[in-house]
Order: C-alpha cells, then structure tokens, then sequence
C-alpha cells in the first residue's frame, strides 16, 4: 500500500499543472510570446538541472562499486531514455506549440488532440523520474532520500506551472471555453502520477536496474529539452528572456536538490 507521503509526492506535480491550466480563468488576454518564451525557458532549465541532480548523479553514485566501469548504467540508461522518447515520437501522431504541421504518422485528428498529445509525450519522462526516485526510496536505497524524493517533485510541479498555462491559454486563444481549456491543460498532466504509480508498483523489479532507470528518466526529460523546450523559447524574433529564464529554473531546481536532498 502506498502511504500519505507517497501519494501526495507523486500528485505534487499534477498539482503545478492543474494550477498553471487555471490561469485560462484569471488571464484575459492571449500569452504574449515573450511570457510564453520565458515560462518555456524555465521549465527547460528545471528539467535539465533535475536530469543531473536527482537523476544522473546518483545513479553514477550507485554504480561506484563497478569502479572504471561505473560509467555505463547512466551511459546506457541515458541512450535508452533518448531512444525511448524518439520512438513515441514516431508512433504517436502529435503538434507542438506555434508549429502549423503535425509529427508521427498522419491522421485524422484534431489540431487541438495533437496539441494535447505533444504535452502528453513530454510529461510521461517527468512521471517516470518521480517514479523511479520514490521506488528507489521506498526500496531501502540510501542514495535517495525522502526529501529528495520530494524535492524532484516540486521541482518537476514548478516547472508544470508553466506548461499548464501554455496549454490553456492557446487553446481559450483559438475559441475553447475557459472551462474545456483548464479541462484540457489539466488532463495533460495526468500521465505523471500514473506513470510514476506504475513504477512505484513495480518498486521490486525496478531497484536492482535503478540506476539504468534513473539515467532513462533523465535521457527521456533531456529529449524534451532539446527536441521541443529549446527550440520553442528561442523561436520568432531573437530574445535573451528564454536563456534567461533557463538559467533561473536551473538554479532553482539545483538548489531545491541540494537543500532538501
């Protein structure tokens, strides 16, 4: 049985989402493209200070027993994750942000529902890392503690602050209701307490191959990053805010790791 702690741990990122998607209910005007820019930015520089801190780092940590080798389970791990996203995104028919054609095998469906889907795919590596991290934590590890367990929680709902407004306040944009907007921004985030339920469910099979699964998670988060975060906060007329905002989230994902963890 999960416990409180668990629980509220892997909701805390759905939480930042379904916040961030009610912004469509306060915000009148359509998201200026730098604000857009800037939230975008933030959330790349969270999820690649959280694919180093809580991620990659301490499955090198647990492979120090291999010695020279130790390199391999992040170095694989990472690949695989890297791979993993590639694959979905060949399978599943999706449109990013601001982009007019549709990735994946062609289909049928709406601008809105690959709109959706886009997010979907990026949030299912942000499940899996709180997943494996609480698995790991449940199992005993001592790599992995509570607190920073929860402090990649809060880091990864932070950065789905933004995402959840970026979502809502197009869609309103493109004549939505405000209500199917929130509705819409928030069910992007569901995958993640369901992807990281799965995991922790799988806690037993998981904690022998952590460290192959915590540099998965961070290879998964870390193709996001460069496939779909980067090229969004950078696109249009030139602007620093996106590299601006980039470094912020960094360091606030670095510091929230390193002070709780």
């Amino acid at each position: 049985m999960l416990d409180f702690e668990i629980i509220r741990g892997i909701l805390i990122p759905f939480a930042g989402t379904t916040l961030g998607a009610a912004c469509v209910f306060f915000m009148k005007k359509e998201m200026h493209m730098g604000v857009q820019r800037a939230l975008t930015g933030f959330a790349a520089g969270v999820m690649v200070a959280a694919s180093v801190w809580s991620l990659l780092i301490p499955a090198l940590d647990q492979s120090a027993h291999m010695g020279k080798w130790g390199f391999i389970p992040a170095a694989v791990g990472f690949l695989l994750g890297m791979g993993f996203l590639l694959l979905l995104d060949e399978l599943v028919p999706h449109l990013h942000m601001n982009s007019e054609e549709a990735e994946g095998p062609k289909t049928t469906l709406s601008k809105t529902t690959m709109l959706l889907l886009a997010v979907t795919l990026h949030n299912i590596p942000e499940g899996m890392a709180v997943g494996v991290v609480f698995a790991g934590w449940i199992q005993g590890n001592m790599d992995i503690s509570a607190m920073g367990a929860l402090a990649l929680a809060l880091g990864i709902a932070i950065q789905n602050f933004p995402e959840g407004a970026i979502i809502s306040m197009p869609l309103k944009a493109e004549g939505v209701s405000k209500g199917r907007s929130f509705l819409y921004g928030a069910l992007t985030g569901i995958v993640e307490p369901a992807a990281a339920f799965l995991t922790i469910l799988a806690a037993g099979f998981v904690v022998p191959i952590l460290p192959y699964l915590l540099s998965l998670a961070a290879g998964a988060m870390i193709y996001v990053v460069v496939e779909e975060l980067i090229p969004e906060m950078a696109e249009g007329e030139h602007s620093n805010v996106g590299t601006i905002a980039f470094a912020f989230g960094f360091v606030v994902m670095m510091i929230l790791d390193v002070a709780l963890g």
